[in-house]
């Protein structure tokens, strides 16, 4: 399965296990969501002295509407990773059944007594 996937490292070189752990975590959204237009990961070492040793993954999800982006950090590259993984199928979820809630309730709309069609009697 070829998606279109993306996958960039910042402060750091991604080793091809790297890069094969990235696209076999990520495999579980495409599986969930098939309208994924692409998916951006961006694995990132923070060189701040605050933050020594803390790993980043930002996920970047395109699809029709509003983007999905998240970020989450920890001391470990592949923690990061499996939480990435996580946090975007829980807002893929979220969205998917706020999609299905306002299908199946749609919002009532108020129309005046005055403008509807008057109906004659044949």
């Amino acid at each position: 399965m070829s998606h279109d996937l993306i996958i960039s490292g910042i402060h750091l070189e991604l080793t091809e296990a790297l890069k094969d752990n990235v696209q076999l975590k990520m495999e579980r959204l495409f599986k969930h969501e098939t309208r994924i237009i692409r998916l951006r990961i961006e694995l990132e070492h923070s060189t701040c002295k605050d933050h020594a040793g803390d790993f980043i993954a930002k996920g970047h999800i395109v699809l029709t509407g509003p983007e999905i982006i998240v970020r989450v950090a920890s001391d470990d590259l592949y923690k990061s990773i499996d939480l990435l993984v996580d946090k975007l199928d829980r807002k893929l979820r979220r969205r998917s059944r706020l999609m299905k809630v306002k299908r199946h309730h749609p919002h009532e709309i108020e129309i005046p007594y005055a403008t509807l069609p008057k109906i004659s009697a044949a």
